[in-house]
């Protein structure tokens, strides 16, 4: 676990000491996107914030491979290497991305490469372990087929989300600490060393994000980019695709009897592991909605737009950082239930806390439909919105509202009008949140930007 941490801490801090410079750099280089309609934030911030986050994966193989502990992964197995490949593969398409705007096939022929190199150098989906009917093994080309879908799922999944300051770096954060949970249990528990490389690349992928979120954090100082989305999906992908299929039944000897039966037993082990939808079910359902939202509307699936889940919790009413942390919650509970529940599948009170959690989180969700009040006693230890309102304030609030349409307040001070509304700044190609990995540039026409909304 000391091997981990140290790398975890490395892979952080080298992330962290290079994003002051790369921000300086994407200044200089003009790699700086101008507000669009469908823009949360309000001055053009730089992006190629997944130099940095490159440089930090980097650095953590470089220390891995020579700890003790873990070189023993890169002697047994050439996983690392395929994710080196694959990833600067996909750093480099990213990059480029971000300052030239390079069309979305290449960006998608980009990410099957990427997957192709890694199955190449044997990081592949090689069996499925199927509840009821056991360990089915697959092919080459199912293998591929099925390896490749699933880095294009992810990384697209993980680039849908990223639209608010923090909140794709935190939510794969958060799916990489219980991925690793899990694979953790499943090498030191049970001493299957299959699992070592997934272990490794959850932990280089959350000492990525720890690295960067400090620089992103709302209000963002520099935006990831592709090259940082895409980069930090393929690293998810490779650490799901790396013991998925790769864990033999056998070897963990929760049930005496035949091969199926030993994995329908096991169905809670699997969870996590038969796809990491499960890690990444925010990401997906937003991926999934997205497409069916966008396909309904006579749209182009890659075609941007304002209808993501984060941009449904700003117009409910939630602040920028209430919405991100509400995106937490839910990758959380949905992350760390699942291995909960894969853990002690015969525990009732598993079931029982996420149910509660799950309440939490709708209430959560339904906060700016009301505005609760606090008493009069403590109304000094509250933000200023949940104090209740005196009737002289409540009075020059009316005479502000009034004086919006020209009239004048209770006092007879002539009220200043609201600022204009800002207007969209049209560009030919997409920014840096909420762009898809693939999707083309959005090309907003004057009808769109008059029928969009902030």
């Amino acid at each position: 676990m000391r091997d981990y941490l140290l790398t975890l801490c490395v892979t952080a801090a080298v992330t962290y000491l290079l994003t002051g410079p790369v921000r300086k750099f994407a200044i200089a280089v003009g790699a700086m996107p101008a507000i669009r309609a469908r823009d949360v934030h309000r001055e053009p911030t730089p992006r190629l914030g997944g130099i940095a986050m490159f440089g930090g994966l980097c650095a953590g193989l470089i220390v891995a491979d020579h700890l003790f502990n873990l070189n023993d992964v890169f002697e047994l197995s050439n996983e690392p290497r395929a994710l080196l490949s694959g990833a600067a593969l996909i750093w480099l398409i990213g990059v480029l991305d971000d300052k030239f705007e390079i069309d979305a096939l290449i960006k998608l022929g980009g990410q099957m490469i990427a997957a192709a190199v890694m199955v190449i150098q044997g990081l592949t989906i090689l069996w499925l372990p199927i509840p009821g009917v056991g360990t089915v093994a697959l092919t080459q080309w199912q293998g591929t087929l099925l390896t490749v879908a699933l880095v294009v799922i992810t990384i697209n999944a993980v680039n849908f989300v990223d639209g608010l300051d923090g909140l794709a770096a935190g939510m794969v954060c958060i799916a990489s600490a219980a991925f690793f949970l899990y694979t953790y249990r499943l090498w030191y528990g049970y001493g299957i060393e299959a699992a070592a490389p997934a272990t490794l690349f959850a932990a280089i992928l959350m000492g990525m994000c720890l690295g960067f979120l400090p620089h992103n954090m709302h209000p963002a100082r520099i935006f990831m980019g592709d090259s940082g989305s895409m980069l930090i999906g393929l690293v998810l992908a490779a650490g799901a695709i790396s013991v998925t299929g790769q864990v033999d039944p056998d070897t963990m000897k929760l049930f005496e009897g035949s091969e199926r039966q030993a994995t329908h037993a096991m169905l809670p082990v699997f969870i996590p592991l038969l796809l990491p939808l499960t890690i990444i079910a925010i990401p997906a359902a937003d991926l999934v909605l997205a497409i069916v939202r966008r396909t309904w509307n006579g749209q182009s699936p890659f075609a941007a737009d304002r209808g993501h889940l984060h941009h449904r919790l700003l117009e409910i009413g939630h602040s920028h950082s209430r919405s991100v942390l509400i995106m937490y919650f839910w990758s959380a509970l949905i992350a760390f239930g699942a291995v909960g529940y894969s853990v002690h599948s015969a525990s009732l009170w598993i079931v029982l806390v996420i149910v509660g959690l799950s309440a939490v989180g709708l209430i959560l969700l339904l906060m700016p439909r009301f505005t609760p009040r606090a008493p009069r006693w403590a109304e000094a230890f509250v933000p200023p919105r949940y104090r209740r309102r005196r009737k002289g304030l409540a009075e020059a609030v009316q005479g502000a509202e009034d004086g919006a349409e020209g009239q004048h307040g209770p006092g007879g001070s002539e009220m200043v009008s609201p600022a204009p509304e800002r207007a969209p700044v049209a560009v030919g190609v997409s920014g840096v949140n909420g762009a898809t990995a693939i999707g083309p540039r959005s090309r907003f026409t004057d009808r769109d930007r008059a029928d969009s909304s902030r």
